[in-house]
């Protein structure tokens, strides 16, 4: 599931969604986007397509590039578009990424009260 920051919450909420309805936290404190018979809560099942998609969370932005356990870039192949991803599209992003992990892991540890 995808991590969400509390930016890309407020931006949801902001635009009239109820942060119940698409997030979930994890026993690690990490909120992410609810998943609804397989897939996310913003997936439009009939056109196959991101209901939020202009104002999606950076993690949406930024796939298919993604980072393993020990940070490591790469391009998720389930994407059909992973092919694509270039050298510098892949630091570009993935700069970006790790940013909004730090983030996203800071606010996490706020909400285990700083452990």
């Amino acid at each position: 599931m995808m991590e969400l920051s509390e930016e890309d919450m407020s931006r949801l909420e902001d635009a009239g969604h109820r942060r119940e309805d698409f997030m979930v936290f994890g026993q690690d404190a990490i909120s992410r986007l609810r998943n609804v018979q397989g897939s996310c809560f913003f997936l439009e099942h009939q056109q196959r397509k991101c209901r939020v998609y202009d104002i999606r969370p950076i993690g949406c932005e930024l796939y298919p590039v993604n980072c393993d356990a020990d940070g490591l870039l790469f391009a998720d192949e389930l994407c059909p578009a992973s092919g694509t991803v270039s050298r510098n599209e892949l630091k570009r992003s993935g700069e970006r990424l790790h940013r909004q992990l730090r983030t996203i892991d800071e606010e996490a540890k706020r909400r285990r009260g700083g452990r």
